[in-house]
């Protein structure tokens, strides 16, 4: 096989993602364990996982998965008990082997989804990937699920370009489950013709999640569950900002935290809405992906680091989905600067504590980039000589 032809086929890129993932995992798996206090217990390098773990074992022991549990694993598992339900399978392998089929699950689900995307070009997809293979392997190396969030979010969009909103919506009710930020792009389904049998199949999907716990409790333990659940994400939600446009604004303009800024945001992200008659246009969908992309780090007040990978696929989808603009390509070369690197070893130390950390800059070209996509759909589409797939 000619090497042109090899690079054409997904499974030459599966097989080089596996060797990176396996690296990863099996350095997180090797590392010294680590303290996350002074005078602390010492726990995994991978202790994200070993919370997604142990909360199917939690679960049948019909213990409240919103409680601390050191003996096992650092900080409270957060995420929903359905998907304590859905961490079965790896609750039953080591962890050496669960660790990488966890992480490689991750990274496989996006780059699949980005591969599948509408494009033009092979090189297309390769700079897509490239853009987000930095990102995704800093949520590699803390075990988290952000690279599936993302690739379901744009298998979401997949489904619905290709007129199958059962399969749409099933992947977007996975993110809610998994993380409730997840619920932002039900915003999708407004610009296809089903909509409504969308958000009926969301419906239904959510009903059947909602209760698959019940397969391993009972009802009243459940109802226990959601209860300390939706307590513990109360508390959470006040307790902290990250790096997300309420902590820019804080740490810039020392504007405090209030729910008024993710309802603007709301508010802003759906006005592009209102030129319907651009729907029928991919580059306009396209477009309003990667806002909602974007949009769900930005106005998420506890996004962390490995969350970015969600947020830099949203900027890969734009910068690719469109031609050569010189504002563009200045956008694009500050997040591979402040978002994609300015956390890495790449970056100096000094560089990050004096500056990238309190300045909060590793968001900043996400919502410069975000600004630039909103006005463009509000007001410029039309003139932006965009290429467009019906």
């Amino acid at each position: 096989m000619k090497f042109s032809k090899l690079l054409d086929s997904p499974l030459y890129l599966v097989s080089v993602l596996t060797l990176i993932v396996l690296f990863v995992s099996g350095n997180s798996y090797l590392f010294e364990p680590k303290t996350f206090e002074p005078g602390g217990l010492e726990y995994t390098r991978y202790n994200n996982y070993v919370i997604f773990k142990q909360s199917f074992v939690h679960l049948i022991e019909n213990k409240d998965l919103y409680q601390l549990f050191p003996s096992d694993h650092w900080d409270l598992y957060k995420y929903s008990p359905t998907f304590a339900v859905l961490m079965f399978p790896f609750a039953q392998l080591p962890d050496a082997l669960g660790l990488f089929c966890w992480n490689l699950l991750n990274s496989l689900i996006l780059f699949f989804a980005l591969w599948r995307l509408p494009v033009v070009s092979r090189n297309t997809r390769y700079w897509m990937l490239g853009l987000v293979l930095i990102e995704l392997i800093t949520s590699l190396q803390n075990s988290q699920s952000n690279g599936l969030m993302a690739g379901l979010l744009i298998f979401a969009f997949i489904f619905l370009e290709k007129k199958k909103p059962a399969l749409a919506a099933l992947m977007i009710v996975l993110t809610v489950f998994i993380k409730l930020f997840g619920l932002v792009a039900l915003v999708l389904f407004l610009c296809y013709p089903e909509r409504w049998k969308a958000m009926l199949y969301a419906l239904g999907w959510t009903l059947l999640f909602a209760f698959l716990p019940l397969l391993v409790v009972s009802w009243s333990q459940l109802e226990l569950l959601y209860q300390s659940w939706f307590m513990l994400l109360q508390n959470d939600h006040i307790a902290s900002i990250g790096l997300s446009m309420a902590g820019w604004l804080y740490s810039w303009f020392g504007v405090a935290y209030s729910n008024l800024i993710v309802i603007i945001g709301a508010f802003l992200l759906c006005l592009p809405l209102l030129r319907y008659q651009y729907f029928k246009e991919y580059t306009y969908r396209a477009f309003f992906l990667s806002s909602v992309l974007i949009w769900v780090v930005i106005f998420n007040h506890k996004a962390e680091s490995p969350t970015f990978v969600i947020a830099v696929s949203g900027i890969a989808i734009w910068y690719m989905s469109q031609r050569l603009n010189w504002l563009n390509l200045v956008l694009l070369s500050l997040a591979l600067v402040f978002t994609v690197l300015s956390q890495t070893d790449l970056f100096p130390r000094g560089l990050q504590n004096a500056f990238v950390a309190p300045y909060v800059l590793k968001a900043v070209p996400c919502i410069l980039i975000w600004v630039k996509i909103s006005v463009d759909l509000l007001f410029f589409y039309p003139k932006l000589g965009l290429t467009s797939k019906q």
